[in-house]
């Protein structure tokens, strides 16, 4: 079965950390690069990470407090979030990029169901 499967969210005091995790199945790691979107209530999709055989791109809003990674035989991509904010506060998904523009959500074809990530005050 074609899946992304998330876990790892939770609820964090601001500062703290948290790793989320996304396991692929039905497909290869080594022919799909990857992304991690946010979404917060009332706001639209946004980039967090976007993995590529070329480079990690990392959205602005997060850059220098996360760090993505994949493992292309396990097929599992990483996302270690620190120094977090009560604004990182959303549904985390993983996506499998197609093509186009990665910050946009058109650009993906496959997407997990998503894990909350709730920082607190």
């Amino acid at each position: 079965q074609v899946q992304l499967v998330e876990s790892g969210g939770g609820l964090v005091q601001t500062g703290g950390s948290l790793r989320l995790s996304c396991q692929a199945s039905g497909f290869s790691l080594y022919t799909s690069a990857l992304a991690w979107f946010r979404q917060a209530p009332g706001k639209e999709r946004e980039l967090v990470a976007h993995l590529s055989d070329i480079e990690t791109i990392y959205g602005h809003s997060v850059q220098g407090r996360v760090t993505a990674s994949r493992d292309k035989v396990k097929r599992i991509m990483t996302l270690l979030m620190t120094s977090l904010k009560p604004e990182d506060t959303g549904v985390y998904y993983c996506a499998r990029y197609v093509r186009g523009n990665y910050y946009h959500p058109l650009a993906f074809d496959l997407w997990g169901q998503g894990t909350q990530v709730t920082v607190s005050s």
